[in-house]
């Protein structure tokens, strides 16, 4: 029997130790970087930042620990698909969010009055 069929019909890619602990001494770095520029007052900027480090260490999570830059063309449209998804739902409140102060704000009877009062006239 051939090596493919007896471990179950799946290859593994075997990544170097070198490999896992660049990326998590990366992943370290990021934390302590993240750390760090929070006790800087960059403004309305520190979010940005944070932001922009979390997404660059989930990243190298996704990427090397959950094998996905070896992985086939299928997980990649399954990854893609969830970040299409997340992309809808951060929309969606984005607009929530903006739009929260655009309230309707009632004339009451008055205002109703004067538009009816020159029609009634008419008829």
């Amino acid at each position: 029997m051939s090596d493919h069929a007896s471990s179950g019909g799946h290859s593994e890619h075997v990544v170097p130790i070198s490999t896992y602990l660049g990326v998590f001494f990366a992943l370290m770095i990021g934390t302590a970087l993240t750390t760090w520029i929070a006790y800087i007052d960059l403004g309305p900027f520190n979010t940005v930042v944070a932001l922009v480090i979390a997404f660059i260490k989930m990243t190298l999570v996704v990427l090397f620990f959950m094998h996905v830059k070896y992985a086939t063309g299928l997980t990649r449209v399954v990854i893609l698909g969830g970040f299409f998804w997340l992309a809808i739902m951060i929309t969606l409140t984005g607009a929530d969010e903006f739009t929260r102060h655009w309230e309707i704000v009632s004339q009451g009877w008055a205002s109703a009055q004067s538009i009816l009062l020159p029609v009634s006239r008419l008829l």
